[in-house]
């Protein structure tokens, strides 16, 4: 039987926290993004447009950081309060490598990270067949 590998990921803008849901012991991941407020303050001095373009690179970056994790798994629970969980859905949408995972995404407001855990949880266990 094939071993179902599930990963949380909550995130905003600024940070990811990556959950594995896989029975395994792993503890939780963190990516942050490398996109700061004192870029944002250097590059809108310079240009709104330079800033724009440096905030895209390093959200893409950060991004392929979290992709680079998220594809050794089955299933995928993105959520958080912000519009980041759906940037990366879109994000990982158009990578032919995760054409074959399952992706959720939802929207909570902000969470302990051990209401993340939790969160986590109880989604996947909606979806948990090992049992039938």
């Amino acid at each position: 039987m094939k071993t179902i590998k599930q990963l949380g990921i909550y995130l905003d803008h600024a940070a990811a926290n990556l959950i594995d849901f896989s029975g395994s012991d792993k503890e939780p991941k963190s990516i942050i993004s490398e996109f700061d407020i004192q870029d944002k303050h250097e590059t809108l001095q310079r240009s709104e447009n330079e800033m724009h373009h440096k905030e895209q690179d390093k959200q893409r970056a950060y991004f392929k950081k979290i992709a680079a994790i998220a594809a050794d798994f089955n299933q995928l629970l993105l959520f958080g309060p912000t519009t980041a969980k759906t940037e990366l859905l879109h994000f990982l949408q158009k990578d032919n490598s995760f054409g074959k995972i399952k992706i959720d995404a939802e929207n909570t407001d902000k969470l302990t990270f051990h209401q993340q855990q939790v969160f986590v949880g109880e989604h996947f266990k909606k979806f948990d067949f090992k049992n039938s």
